[in-house]
């Protein structure tokens, strides 16, 4: 007998509670010992029932705080029970509850009725206990103080474990109420994290909601966001190739918006760079480039921007093929009005086009040349634009089919007076480096020599060769007594200054009016001084702008006056090959009886 009512007992409990959930006609064995006396569960069906009515009302008609409160602890009750059925039964009510504002404070304010759903979500494997009680965090995570109860009950990995629900109203609870943790709670993003839920998260990405996956996505972003051990998490879970698969597969503009999101915070991540590369995410931003959403485009511009020096990284039969497109785009984007945008813009070019011929060849025949130019002209004394713009005509003017063309557009398109003017101040030292590399580059075409010379570039050249290397002097005899090493300003190192102004005078000195200019500049000494640099690359230009000076008698006498044929036979035996042929280059024009006659040492201008 004791047996048969220990095993009724829930029956019993329910009968009293719930009677609704019985199956109709089950008969429930009676525990009362004298007939007609009324048994504990039968006593307590009565309040119990009055308990029931006093929800309901609560719910349908009034918004009476303390009838909430007196509610709650008999619900907690309830939600501790053993019975499945009385646990869902009880979340159930308390999901209503949580739909009214006034009874929504009273659950919120009690820490014991919050840590009782995260138990139940916690212990239970019940549908519509878990969307019951999902339902009512979500509606409490709309209140700060709800959020805060959520958090210090342990709420976050019991939400995290339901990511893992196969039910979409589940899913849907927990993900908001995680998002709303993320957006106002502090700590939520390092619990999210040890719960496991930036991996849920990831796997989550393929489920074809579009507005969830707004959310999942936006969640990804907060959580990637200065913190690199979550980028290496998205990574290891296969995020990149997620995301950029969504970037390909919707168009709802606010998912697209927060994927892309995602990817620009994952793009300045060196591990991930790579991987988002090798999915097809340039192509996959690039197709969105067109997009109406200013939001949009600006952020797959930048993510493009962060990520084109890995793109061209990858092989010829890699995802670098695709690229064709997004070059013409590029171009065209250069004449918006938007600066945020023709900033990205010239920063992608100037990554694509760097090492690359093919790229290079297809954006000189988009017209990029002209665009850049424009673009320069345009940007005034903005260094964001004008720095990658010039790198891009270096890039463009060297080492392909179409440099010569290059070389000459930029004359055509009246660049020429522009880049020298970028020369003075207020240019700061890594312009100036692009803008002295880039005039190097148009100096290999003849037809820019003389424009080059009335536009003044050989004196600024000149004045700023010296000014750097006094600051390559200075730094060494600091460094002689006890200084740091290299003259660096504004991240440039003098002493590229150095080799970048005399290989552009190198370059520009092949021209006898040139030659002419630059003798009466008195730069000769200096020259001669530099053969003795301990850096090779600058011997090699030294000995280059000396070897083309020494081509006219005037010239050769006054190298042979200022003391070079001690540095220059010494670098005979330079192991450099570019040196040596240079430094006998230039003692033969000093020994030569007809010094008009001109003796061409081989070059090599890399």
């Amino acid at each position: 007998m004791n047996q048969q009512l220990n095993h009724s007992r829930p029956q019993r409990v329910r009968s009293a509670m719930f009677p609704e959930t019985l199956d109709e006609g089950m008969q429930i064995p009676q525990a009362a010992i004298h007939p007609g006396a009324e048994t504990a569960v039968q006593r307590l069906s009565e309040p119990s029932q009055m308990l029931k009515s006093a929800v309901v009302n609560l719910i349908n008609y009034q918004d009476d705080t303390d009838l909430a409160t007196k509610a709650i602890p008999e619900l907690i009750k309830l939600l501790q029970d053993e019975d499945q059925v009385v646990i869902s039964q009880a979340a159930m009510m308390v999901h209503q509850l949580s739909k009214k504002e006034a009874s929504r404070h009273a659950i919120m304010n009690s820490p014991q009725m919050v840590a009782a759903l995260v138990r139940a979500v916690t212990n239970s494997h019940d549908v519509e206990t878990l969307r019951s009680v999902g339902g009512t965090l979500h509606n409490l995570s709309h209140h700060r103080q709800g959020l805060l109860a959520i958090f210090k009950s342990g709420g976050i990995p019991a939400l995290v474990k339901l990511l893992g629900s196969p039910v979409e109203s589940v899913l849907f609870y927990a993900i908001t109420t995680l998002h709303n943790l993320l957006l106002h709670q502090e700590g939520s993003k390092q619990a999210i994290r040890i719960a496991g839920g930036l991996q849920k998260m990831v796997a989550l990405l393929q489920r074809n909601n579009v507005k969830f996956l707004a959310i999942v996505t936006d969640c990804l972003q907060i959580l990637a966001y200065g913190n690199q051990e979550s980028k290496l998490i998205i990574l290891a879970s296969g995020g990149p190739g997620e995301l950029v698969r969504v970037m390909r597969a919707y168009t709802y503009e606010k998912l697209l918006w927060t994927t892309s999101r995602v990817l620009k915070v994952l793009s300045v991540c060196q591990s991930n760079k790579p991987a988002i590369v090798e999915a097809g995410g340039m192509q996959a931003l690039a197709a969105h480039l067109d997009h109406q959403s200013g939001r949009l485009v600006q952020n797959c511009l930048w993510t493009l921007r962060n990520l084109s020096d890995s793109a061209n990284k990858v092989g010829p039969q890699g995802p670098q093929e695709g690229l064709d497109g997004l070059l013409h785009m590029l171009v065209q984007l250069l004449g918006q009005s938007d600066m945020n945008i023709v900033t990205c813009a010239t920063g992608i070019l100037s990554n694509l086009t760097c090492n690359n011929q093919r790229n290079k060849i297809i954006t000189c025949q988009a017209g990029g040349i002209e665009a850049l130019v424009r673009t320069i002209l345009q940007a005034g004394d903005r260094e964001d634009i004008t720095e990658p713009a010039v790198c891009a005509l270096r890039h463009l003017t060297s080492r392909h089919p179409e440099a010569e063309v290059a070389q000459n557009a930029v004359r055509l398109h009246y660049g020429l007076p522009v880049l020298v003017k970028l020369l003075h101040p207020p240019s700061r030292w890594p312009l100036i480096k692009a803008v002295v590399g880039l005039i190097r580059n148009l100096a290999l075409c003849p037809a820019n020599h003389a424009p080059l010379r009335e536009h003044g570039a050989l004196p600024r050249i000149v004045q700023l060769l010296i000014r750097a290397h006094q600051d390559t002097q200075r730094q060494r005899s600091s460094t002689a007594s006890g200084g740091s090493s290299g003259s660096i300003v504004d991240g440039v190192r003098m002493e590229e200054i150095v080799d970048g102004t005399v290989g552009a005078l190198h370059i520009l000195a092949r021209e006898h009016n040139n030659r002419g200019v630059i003798r009466g500049l008195n730069c000769i000494p200096l020259f001669v001084q530099l053969l003795y640099s301990p850096i090779e690359s600058i011997q090699r230009v030294a000995a280059g702008v000396l070897c083309e000076l020494a081509a006219d008698k005037e010239g050769a006498e006054v190298i042979e006056e200022k003391g070079a044929t001690a540095p220059l036979t010494e670098l005979l035996h330079s192991r450099n090959e570019g040196v040596a042929t240079y430094a006998a280059a230039v003692l033969f024009r000093m020994s030569e009886d007809k010094p008009q006659v001109r003796v061409h040492a081989v070059y090599s201008h890399g």
